[in-house]
C-alpha cells in the first residue's frame, strides 16, 4: 500500500493536517466522521491513490490538525465546511471530488453549497442530515452523553487497540482499521498516549449537530451520490426526500446489512462510488 505525505497547511487561526498521497488531476478530498481523522480511512482509501491525487483532512479538532477547538464556544458545524473550503483553496488542486462519512459527509456538502467552484462532484456515505426536534435536552443525547464519559488516556497504543477491538462502535471494523485510526488518532501524554480528539470536543460537535443541510441540498448543483447505513443510519428521510424532489438525478442507495460505519464494513463500495464520481465530465 502506497504511504502518504503529512503536510500541515497553514490557516489563520492555525494549520491543517493533510495526509497527501499525491498523484496527478482529478483530486479527491476524504473527509472524517466525528471523533476520527483522516488516518482512519487510509486503508480504504490508499487503493484509488494511483487513479487521482488522493487527499484526507483532520478537521478541526481532531487528528494533528492544530485550529483551535474549544467545546464551550463551539461556532457550529458550518466552521467545519469554513475550514475544508480555505484547506481545498490553499492546496489550489480543484475542482475535487469530495467524499465523506458521516460529519465530514454533511461538512462536504455545505462546501459544495458555500463554494460550488471547488466541486466537481460528491461522494456521501451516511451523511448527518436530522434535525433536532426544538425542545429536545441535548445533553441528554446519548452520543453526547458517551463522549462526555468516554476515557481518553491508555498506557500505550497497544493497550488502546485491546480496548477497542471487537467492542461497541468498532465491533464491526477490521482491526487494521482500528490500527490506523489510532495512529492518526493519538498523541503522546506524560501518563502515556491520549486521544487527539478531546471527548468533550466530540460530545460538543455531536450536541450541536448539523446546521444548514437542506438549504445546502436546495444550492448544490454538482453530480451527488449519497449512500445510506441500513441500520442505524443518521441521514433522515426528510433531507433524502428533499433531495430526491431537488436533484431527481440524484444517486439514493440504502446499502444492505451496513450500520452507520458503512465505510468501514464495505471498503470495495466505497472506492467503487468514488471511481464512479472520477469518470464523471
Amino acid at each position: 500500500m502506497s504511504e502518504p505525505k503529512h503536510r500541515m497547511i497553514g490557516l489563520p487561526d492555525g494549520e491543517v493536517h493533510v495526509l497527501d498521497w499525491g498523484g496527478g488531476d482529478p483530486a479527491v478530498h476524504f473527509a472524517h466522521a466525528n471523533g476520527f481523522n483522516g488516518a482512519t480511512y487510509a486503508n480504504i482509501l490508499a487503493p484509488l491513490a494511483n487513479e487521482a491525487r488522493l487527499l484526507a483532512s483532520d478537521l478541526r479538532g481532531h487528528g494533528f490538525t492544530t485550529l483551535p477547538a474549544q467545546p464551550d464556544a463551539h461556532p457550529g458545524w458550518p466552521v467545519f465546511a469554513a475550514d475544508l473550503a480555505a484547506m481545498l483553496d490553499a492546496l489550489d488542486a480543484g475542482p475535487y471530488v469530495l467524499a465523506g462519512h458521516s460529519m465530514g459527509a454533511t461538512s462536504s456538502l455545505l462546501v459544495a453549497a458555500l463554494r460550488p467552484e471547488l466541486v466537481r462532484a460528491l461522494v456521501l456515505f451516511d451523511p448527518v442530515a436530522s434535525d433536532f426536534p426544538p425542545a429536545i435536552d441535548r445533553d441528554a443525547i446519548p452520543l453526547v452523553a458517551g463522549a462526555r464519559t468516554r476515557g481518553p488516556l491508555f498506557r500505550d497504543a497497544e493497550t488502546a487497540l485491546t480496548a477497542y477491538i471487537g467492542r461497541g462502535a468498532f465491533k464491526t471494523w477490521p482491526d487494521e482499521t482500528i490500527a490506523a485510526y489510532l495512529k492518526g488518532g493519538l498523541k503522546p501524554d506524560p501518563e502515556g498516549v491520549r486521544l487527539a480528539c478531546d471527548p468533550m470536543w466530540e460530545a460538543a460537535n455531536f450536541r450541536m449537530g448539523p446546521a444548514g443541510v437542506q438549504e445546502a441540498v436546495d444550492a448544490v448543483r454538482c453530480p451527488i451520490a449519497v449512500f445510506t447505513a441500513a441500520e442505524g443510519s443518521t441521514t433522515g428521510a426528510p433531507a433524502l426526500a428533499r433531495l430526491r424532489d431537488r436533484r431527481p438525478d440524484a444517486r439514493i442507495d440504502r446499502v444492505p446489512g451496513t450500520t452507520h460505519f458503512l465505510p468501514m464494513e464495505r471498503p470495495d463500495l466505497v472506492r467503487a462510488a468514488i471511481r464512479e464520481a472520477l469518470s464523471l465530465r
